[in-house]
């Protein structure tokens, strides 16, 4: 089985976590890996072992998104959107196996695959700001000074008529 594919199986089991409680979950998660007919052990037990591992670190992951989006905490957020989230800083914080982009890629596919129209934009901009690092403070941005505008004067050795050239040039 593909990786994706496996991301795609994780991705439902987390999703189901929200609509679950934690007894449930066991039941629910063995029903899950049943409905998949015929699955590697190796496929199961990787899927099995990264579910738990996000589940292990979900109070981290909330804390990175919450810090990172603006306007849009965890409690606020499609469930879709913060599962594909919650799996994607997931891979991005700890699991040294997945490179960023292609968390946030896949991420971005999950959200637009089971999320509304603007799910693959919104996952995308938060990931975008996790992986640069750049919080939102809030605060408004600084201004910037505008570049300087500076006059070149540049003169001839020619003379024309007696009288030395002057041209003027602005940058």
């Amino acid at each position: 089985m593909r990786r994706s594919e496996q991301r795609e199986h994780i991705f439902k089991l987390l999703f189901m976590t929200q609509f679950n409680s934690e007894d449930e979950m066991s039941d629910q998660v063995s029903m899950y890996f049943e409905t998949l007919g015929e699955l590697e052990e190796k496929d199961q037990e990787a899927m099995q072992a990264k579910y738990e591992h996000i589940l292990e670190h979900l109070e981290e992951i909330d804390q990175i998104l919450n810090d990172y989006s603006r306007g849009w905490k965890t409690t606020r957020m499609s469930r879709v959107d913060l599962t594909a989230l919650r799996l994607a800083v997931y891979e991005m914080k700890f699991d040294e196996d997945v490179p960023v982009g292609v968390a946030i890629n896949e991420a971005v596919e999950l959200a637009k695959m089971f999320g509304g129209e603007d799910s693959g934009s919104f996952v995308n901009g938060i990931l975008g700001k996790i992986a640069s690092g750049k919080k939102e403070t809030g605060e408004a941005p600084k201004k910037r000074r505008p570049a300087h505008q500076a006059k070149i004067i540049i003169r001839s050795s020619k003379k024309a008529s007696g009288e030395s050239e002057t041209e003027e040039s602005s940058n």
